[in-house]
Protein backbone atom coordinates (compact mmCIF):
# COMPACT_ATOMS: atom_id res chain seq x y z
CA UNK A 1 0.00 0.00 0.00
CA UNK A 2 1.10 3.72 -0.98
CA UNK A 3 1.04 5.72 2.09
CA UNK A 4 0.38 9.63 2.05
CA UNK A 5 0.71 11.93 5.35
CA UNK A 6 -1.26 14.94 5.54
CA UNK A 7 -1.90 17.86 7.27
CA UNK A 8 -4.94 20.03 8.42
CA UNK A 9 -5.88 22.28 11.12
CA UNK A 10 -7.94 20.96 14.93
CA UNK A 11 -11.66 21.70 14.26
CA UNK A 12 -14.45 19.15 13.47
CA UNK A 13 -14.56 21.17 10.37
CA UNK A 14 -11.16 21.42 9.31
CA UNK A 15 -10.32 17.39 10.31
CA UNK A 16 -13.10 15.47 9.72
CA UNK A 17 -13.68 16.14 6.01
CA UNK A 18 -10.21 14.92 5.25
CA UNK A 19 -10.56 11.99 7.08
CA UNK A 20 -13.59 10.85 5.71
CA UNK A 21 -12.60 11.67 2.42
CA UNK A 22 -9.65 9.74 2.15
CA UNK A 23 -11.36 6.98 3.57
CA UNK A 24 -12.98 7.18 0.36
CA UNK A 25 -10.29 7.79 -1.63
CA UNK A 26 -8.68 4.42 -0.58
CA UNK A 27 -11.77 2.99 -1.74
CA UNK A 28 -11.41 4.28 -5.12
CA UNK A 29 -7.86 3.07 -5.36
CA UNK A 30 -9.18 -0.39 -4.07
CA UNK A 31 -7.16 0.50 -0.58
CA UNK A 32 -3.81 0.28 -2.23
CA UNK A 33 -3.78 4.25 -1.04
CA UNK A 34 -4.04 5.44 2.42
CA UNK A 35 -3.73 9.78 3.44
CA UNK A 36 -3.28 9.37 6.89
CA UNK A 37 -4.01 13.39 8.38
CA UNK A 38 -2.72 15.24 11.69
CA UNK A 39 -3.84 18.42 12.82
CA UNK A 40 -3.02 21.33 14.61
CA UNK A 41 -4.05 24.03 16.50
CA UNK A 42 -5.88 26.73 14.78
CA UNK A 43 -3.26 29.66 16.03
CA UNK A 44 -0.95 27.07 14.55
CA UNK A 45 -2.63 26.77 11.28
CA UNK A 46 -1.56 30.63 10.85
CA UNK A 47 1.43 31.12 12.16
CA UNK A 48 3.50 27.57 11.50
CA UNK A 49 5.48 28.13 8.57
CA UNK A 50 4.74 25.96 5.72
CA UNK A 51 8.94 24.89 5.18
CA UNK A 52 8.56 23.44 8.49
CA UNK A 53 5.94 21.01 7.10
CA UNK A 54 7.22 20.06 3.17
CA UNK A 55 9.33 17.40 4.46
CA UNK A 56 6.85 15.56 6.56
CA UNK A 57 3.56 15.83 4.21
CA UNK A 58 2.53 15.34 0.98
CA UNK A 59 -0.33 17.08 1.28
CA UNK A 60 -0.65 20.26 3.33
CA UNK A 61 -4.02 22.29 4.11
CA UNK A 62 -3.07 26.19 4.04
CA UNK A 63 -4.23 29.75 4.46
CA UNK A 64 -3.96 31.94 1.14
CA UNK A 65 -1.28 34.60 2.75
CA UNK A 66 1.34 32.16 2.95
CA UNK A 67 1.90 31.79 -1.05
CA UNK A 68 4.16 34.71 -1.12
CA UNK A 69 6.58 32.59 1.48
CA UNK A 70 5.77 29.69 -0.83
CA UNK A 71 6.31 30.87 -4.68
CA UNK A 72 9.73 32.50 -2.94
CA UNK A 73 10.51 29.65 -1.61
CA UNK A 74 9.28 27.21 -4.14
CA UNK A 75 8.02 25.05 -1.14
CA UNK A 76 4.88 23.43 -3.26
CA UNK A 77 3.71 21.91 -6.10
CA UNK A 78 2.48 24.28 -8.88
CA UNK A 79 -1.64 22.91 -9.70
CA UNK A 80 -1.51 24.68 -12.80
CA UNK A 81 -1.14 21.55 -15.18
CA UNK A 82 -2.10 20.56 -18.65
CA UNK A 83 -3.10 17.41 -17.84
CA UNK A 84 -5.69 19.12 -15.66
CA UNK A 85 -6.92 22.53 -17.37
CA UNK A 86 -10.45 21.53 -17.55
CA UNK A 87 -10.95 21.02 -13.33
CA UNK A 88 -8.92 24.16 -13.40
CA UNK A 89 -11.49 26.02 -15.52
CA UNK A 90 -14.34 24.66 -13.30
CA UNK A 91 -13.00 25.47 -10.33
CA UNK A 92 -12.33 28.88 -11.52
CA UNK A 93 -16.19 29.49 -12.77
CA UNK A 94 -17.01 28.06 -8.91
CA UNK A 95 -15.09 29.85 -6.88
CA UNK A 96 -16.97 31.65 -3.80
CA UNK A 97 -15.71 34.69 -3.77
CA UNK A 98 -12.12 34.96 -4.65
CA UNK A 99 -11.44 31.68 -2.98
CA UNK A 100 -9.40 29.95 -6.10
CA UNK A 101 -7.95 33.19 -6.96
CA UNK A 102 -6.35 33.45 -3.63
CA UNK A 103 -4.24 31.10 -4.20
CA UNK A 104 -3.22 32.23 -7.47
CA UNK A 105 0.21 34.00 -7.47
CA UNK A 106 2.88 34.39 -9.90
CA UNK A 107 0.88 32.71 -12.45
CA UNK A 108 1.20 29.21 -10.76
CA UNK A 109 -1.90 27.70 -8.61
CA UNK A 110 -0.55 27.06 -4.86
CA UNK A 111 -3.58 25.41 -3.64
CA UNK A 112 -7.11 24.66 -4.73
CA UNK A 113 -9.80 26.28 -2.66
CA UNK A 114 -11.62 23.38 -0.80
CA UNK A 115 -13.35 25.40 2.49
CA UNK A 116 -14.70 29.39 1.49
CA UNK A 117 -14.91 31.41 4.84
CA UNK A 118 -15.11 35.44 5.16
CA UNK A 119 -15.86 37.37 8.58
CA UNK A 120 -19.67 37.35 8.56
CA UNK A 121 -21.81 38.70 11.22
CA UNK A 122 -24.32 36.41 13.68
CA UNK A 123 -26.92 36.03 15.87
CA UNK A 124 -29.10 33.75 17.85
CA UNK A 125 -32.32 33.84 16.62
CA UNK A 126 -34.30 32.77 19.70
CA UNK A 127 -32.82 36.11 21.49
CA UNK A 128 -32.63 38.72 19.50
CA UNK A 129 -34.90 41.17 19.08
CA UNK A 130 -33.98 43.63 16.68
CA UNK A 131 -30.87 42.98 14.51
CA UNK A 132 -28.23 46.35 14.63
CA UNK A 133 -28.61 48.53 11.14
CA UNK A 134 -25.71 50.61 11.85
CA UNK A 135 -22.67 50.75 14.03
CA UNK A 136 -24.42 53.24 16.77
CA UNK A 137 -27.10 49.87 17.32
CA UNK A 138 -23.89 47.62 18.14
CA UNK A 139 -22.22 50.07 20.42
CA UNK A 140 -25.99 50.57 21.92
CA UNK A 141 -26.09 46.08 21.91
CA UNK A 142 -22.65 46.11 23.50
CA UNK A 143 -23.81 48.81 26.54
CA UNK A 144 -26.16 45.74 27.20
CA UNK A 145 -23.92 43.18 27.59
CA UNK A 146 -25.22 41.31 24.54
CA UNK A 147 -22.41 41.46 22.02
CA UNK A 148 -19.46 39.56 21.53
CA UNK A 149 -16.63 40.20 19.36
CA UNK A 150 -13.14 37.94 18.55
CA UNK A 151 -10.37 40.09 19.13
CA UNK A 152 -7.41 37.85 19.63
CA UNK A 153 -5.12 39.42 17.87
CA UNK A 154 -4.99 37.62 14.82
CA UNK A 155 -8.75 38.71 14.94
CA UNK A 156 -8.26 42.32 15.82
CA UNK A 157 -6.55 42.86 12.29
CA UNK A 158 -8.90 41.02 10.41
CA UNK A 159 -12.21 42.98 12.01
CA UNK A 160 -10.02 46.47 11.67
CA UNK A 161 -9.57 45.10 7.21
CA UNK A 162 -13.09 44.55 7.30
CA UNK A 163 -14.53 47.43 8.76
CA UNK A 164 -11.62 49.71 7.45
CA UNK A 165 -12.42 48.84 3.95
CA UNK A 166 -16.08 49.23 3.91
CA UNK A 167 -15.67 52.58 5.52
CA UNK A 168 -13.39 54.15 2.87
CA UNK A 169 -11.71 52.62 -0.49
CA UNK A 170 -10.85 49.18 -0.34
CA UNK A 171 -6.92 48.80 0.58
CA UNK A 172 -4.95 47.68 -1.97
CA UNK A 173 -2.31 45.71 -0.85
CA UNK A 174 0.62 46.63 -3.17
CA UNK A 175 0.37 50.30 -1.76
CA UNK A 176 0.72 52.32 1.13
CA UNK A 177 -1.10 50.37 3.83
CA UNK A 178 -4.07 52.70 4.94
CA UNK A 179 -5.40 56.35 4.61
CA UNK A 180 -4.46 57.63 8.16
CA UNK A 181 -8.21 59.60 8.82
CA UNK A 182 -9.92 56.26 8.08
CA UNK A 183 -7.60 54.08 10.18
CA UNK A 184 -8.23 56.46 13.13
CA UNK A 185 -11.99 56.44 12.31
CA UNK A 186 -11.55 52.51 11.86
CA UNK A 187 -10.04 51.82 15.17
CA UNK A 188 -11.97 54.43 17.10
CA UNK A 189 -14.96 52.44 16.12
CA UNK A 190 -13.70 49.46 17.28
CA UNK A 191 -12.61 50.85 20.54
CA UNK A 192 -15.98 52.24 21.54
CA UNK A 193 -17.50 48.57 21.00
CA UNK A 194 -14.84 46.97 22.80
CA UNK A 195 -14.99 48.93 26.03
CA UNK A 196 -18.28 47.82 26.31
CA UNK A 197 -17.85 43.99 25.94
CA UNK A 198 -16.79 41.08 28.13
CA UNK A 199 -12.92 41.50 28.56
CA UNK A 200 -12.56 37.60 27.36
CA UNK A 201 -13.39 38.69 23.90
CA UNK A 202 -9.72 40.52 23.53
CA UNK A 203 -8.23 36.93 24.08
CA UNK A 204 -11.08 35.11 22.02
CA UNK A 205 -11.46 33.27 18.89
CA UNK A 206 -14.32 32.91 16.75
CA UNK A 207 -14.49 29.39 17.43
CA UNK A 208 -14.58 30.14 21.43
CA UNK A 209 -17.08 32.98 20.30
CA UNK A 210 -19.46 30.58 18.76
CA UNK A 211 -18.94 27.84 21.48
CA UNK A 212 -19.92 30.34 24.38
CA UNK A 213 -23.33 32.12 22.20
CA UNK A 214 -24.45 28.35 21.40
CA UNK A 215 -24.18 26.77 25.11
CA UNK A 216 -25.34 30.13 26.95
CA UNK A 217 -28.39 32.28 26.29
CA UNK A 218 -26.10 35.87 27.97
CA UNK A 219 -25.35 36.82 24.47
CA UNK A 220 -26.75 37.16 21.29
CA UNK A 221 -25.26 39.03 18.22
CA UNK A 222 -21.28 39.73 17.13
CA UNK A 223 -20.68 42.00 14.30
CA UNK A 224 -17.67 39.98 12.53
CA UNK A 225 -16.46 36.56 13.14
CA UNK A 226 -15.19 34.16 10.58
CA UNK A 227 -18.49 31.72 9.51
CA UNK A 228 -18.69 28.25 11.05
CA UNK A 229 -21.81 26.78 9.38
CA UNK A 230 -21.25 23.78 11.83
CA UNK A 231 -23.30 26.41 14.38
CA UNK A 232 -25.59 26.50 12.16
CA UNK A 233 -26.78 23.08 11.48
CA UNK A 234 -29.29 21.23 14.20
CA UNK A 235 -27.81 18.99 16.97
CA UNK A 236 -24.12 20.47 16.48
CA UNK A 237 -24.72 22.41 19.75
CA UNK A 238 -27.13 23.24 22.49
CA UNK A 239 -28.36 25.85 20.26
CA UNK A 240 -28.09 27.12 16.59
CA UNK A 241 -26.12 30.90 15.33
CA UNK A 242 -27.57 32.33 12.31
CA UNK A 243 -24.88 33.71 10.04
CA UNK A 244 -25.81 37.01 7.92
CA UNK A 245 -24.17 39.26 6.10
CA UNK A 246 -22.43 42.19 7.47
CA UNK A 247 -23.48 45.81 8.25
CA UNK A 248 -23.09 48.07 5.46
CA UNK A 249 -21.58 51.28 6.80
CA UNK A 250 -21.12 52.94 3.69
CA UNK A 251 -23.60 52.64 1.76
CA UNK A 252 -21.82 50.12 -0.76
CA UNK A 253 -23.49 47.07 0.69
CA UNK A 254 -21.48 44.06 2.92
CA UNK A 255 -18.29 44.76 0.98
CA UNK A 256 -14.23 44.18 1.87
CA UNK A 257 -14.68 42.11 4.56
CA UNK A 258 -11.58 39.45 5.33
CA UNK A 259 -11.40 36.56 3.14
CA UNK A 260 -10.34 33.17 5.13
CA UNK A 261 -10.68 29.60 3.93
CA UNK A 262 -8.48 27.03 3.22
CA UNK A 263 -6.79 25.63 0.21
CA UNK A 264 -5.41 22.03 -0.10
CA UNK A 265 -1.73 21.99 -1.07
CA UNK A 266 0.80 19.20 -2.63
CA UNK A 267 4.27 19.31 -0.77
CA UNK A 268 6.93 20.08 -3.84
CA UNK A 269 9.29 17.16 -2.21
CA UNK A 270 5.95 14.98 -2.16
CA UNK A 271 7.08 11.14 -3.11
CA UNK A 272 3.49 10.65 -4.17
CA UNK A 273 2.62 13.69 -5.91
CA UNK A 274 0.23 12.25 -8.95
CA UNK A 275 -2.13 10.80 -6.55
CA UNK A 276 -1.64 13.54 -4.01
CA UNK A 277 -2.62 16.02 -6.94
CA UNK A 278 -5.14 13.43 -8.05
CA UNK A 279 -7.14 13.88 -4.41
CA UNK A 280 -6.39 17.71 -4.20
CA UNK A 281 -8.07 17.94 -7.47
CA UNK A 282 -10.90 15.56 -6.30
CA UNK A 283 -11.98 16.81 -3.16
CA UNK A 284 -11.98 20.16 -4.76
CA UNK A 285 -14.33 19.43 -7.51
CA UNK A 286 -18.35 20.14 -7.26
CA UNK A 287 -19.11 16.50 -6.60
CA UNK A 288 -16.95 16.08 -3.44
CA UNK A 289 -17.89 19.51 -2.21
CA UNK A 290 -21.49 18.92 -1.87
CA UNK A 291 -21.60 15.23 -0.90
CA UNK A 292 -19.51 14.08 1.01
CA UNK A 293 -16.88 17.03 2.00
CA UNK A 294 -19.87 18.81 3.48
CA UNK A 295 -21.72 15.57 4.87
CA UNK A 296 -18.64 14.85 7.29
CA UNK A 297 -18.74 18.37 8.21
CA UNK A 298 -16.83 20.58 5.91
CA UNK A 299 -17.39 24.11 5.18
CA UNK A 300 -17.48 23.65 1.09
CA UNK A 301 -15.42 26.00 -1.38
CA UNK A 302 -17.20 25.49 -4.41
CA UNK A 303 -20.03 27.19 -5.41
CA UNK A 304 -22.62 24.18 -6.35
CA UNK A 305 -22.46 23.15 -2.90
CA UNK A 306 -22.93 27.42 -1.36
CA UNK A 307 -25.79 27.28 -3.87
CA UNK A 308 -27.39 23.79 -3.05
CA UNK A 309 -30.73 23.71 -1.52
CA UNK A 310 -30.75 20.78 0.43
CA UNK A 311 -27.58 21.73 2.13
CA UNK A 312 -28.57 25.55 2.88
CA UNK A 313 -31.95 24.06 4.39
CA UNK A 314 -29.65 21.42 6.81
CA UNK A 315 -27.42 24.97 7.72
CA UNK A 316 -30.26 27.46 8.46
CA UNK A 317 -29.47 28.85 5.08
CA UNK A 318 -25.85 30.11 5.71
CA UNK A 319 -24.26 29.88 3.18
CA UNK A 320 -27.19 31.85 0.95
CA UNK A 321 -27.41 34.06 4.01
CA UNK A 322 -23.79 34.78 4.32
CA UNK A 323 -22.88 34.27 0.16
CA UNK A 324 -22.75 38.54 -0.95
CA UNK A 325 -20.64 39.40 1.94
CA UNK A 326 -18.06 35.95 0.25
CA UNK A 327 -18.43 37.52 -2.83
CA UNK A 328 -17.52 40.86 -1.81
CA UNK A 329 -14.54 39.74 0.60
CA UNK A 330 -11.36 41.06 0.53
CA UNK A 331 -8.07 39.44 -0.65
CA UNK A 332 -5.19 40.16 1.99
CA UNK A 333 -1.71 40.74 0.77
CA UNK A 334 -0.08 37.73 -0.09
CA UNK A 335 3.88 39.15 -0.39
CA UNK A 336 6.70 37.38 0.73
CA UNK A 337 6.68 38.77 4.32
CA UNK A 338 3.45 39.74 5.06
CA UNK A 339 2.91 37.12 7.66
CA UNK A 340 4.98 38.26 9.97
CA UNK A 341 3.46 42.02 9.93
CA UNK A 342 0.07 40.37 10.12
CA UNK A 343 1.18 38.89 13.89
CA UNK A 344 2.67 41.91 14.57
CA UNK A 345 -0.17 44.31 13.50
CA UNK A 346 -2.77 42.29 15.40
CA UNK A 347 -0.51 42.46 18.65
CA UNK A 348 -0.48 46.42 18.18
CA UNK A 349 -4.35 46.53 17.54
CA UNK A 350 -5.38 44.04 20.41
CA UNK A 351 -2.86 46.07 22.73
CA UNK A 352 -4.58 49.85 21.50
CA UNK A 353 -7.86 47.96 22.26
CA UNK A 354 -6.72 47.46 26.38
CA UNK A 355 -4.92 50.73 26.52
CA UNK A 356 -4.30 54.51 26.05
CA UNK A 357 -1.80 54.47 23.47
CA UNK A 358 -3.35 57.12 20.79
CA UNK A 359 -4.71 55.45 17.64
CA UNK A 360 -2.62 58.30 15.47
CA UNK A 361 0.28 56.64 16.65
CA UNK A 362 -0.69 53.44 16.26
CA UNK A 363 -1.82 53.93 12.45
CA UNK A 364 1.44 55.48 11.92
CA UNK A 365 3.55 52.48 12.97
CA UNK A 366 1.25 49.91 11.18
CA UNK A 367 1.85 51.56 8.01
CA UNK A 368 5.91 51.56 9.05
CA UNK A 369 5.82 47.66 9.64
CA UNK A 370 3.71 47.74 6.56
CA UNK A 371 6.46 49.06 4.33
CA UNK A 372 9.06 47.41 5.94
CA UNK A 373 7.22 43.86 5.63
CA UNK A 374 8.20 44.29 2.10
CA UNK A 375 12.45 45.28 2.82
CA UNK A 376 12.30 42.05 4.07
Amino acid sequence: MINLKGMTWDHSRGFDPMVATSKKFQEIHNNKVSIEWDKRPLQAFADRPIEDMTDDYDLIVIDYPHVGEVAHKGLLQNLYLNEYQSQLNDLKKQSVGKSHESYFIDNKQWALAIDAASQTACYREDLVRALPSKWDDVLSLAKERKVLWPLKPVHAISSFYSIYNNITEELIPEKNFINKDAGVKTLTMMKAVSKEIINDCLSMDPIQTAELMTETNDFYYCPYIYGFSNYSRNNYRKNILKYIDVLDLSGKGPSGTHLGGTGIAVSNVSKNKDLAIEYAFWIAGAECQKSLFYQSGGQPGNSEAWEDEKINLETNDFFKATRKTLDLAWVRPRHNGYMEFQDKSGDLINEYLQTEISAESICEKLSDMYNKSFKE
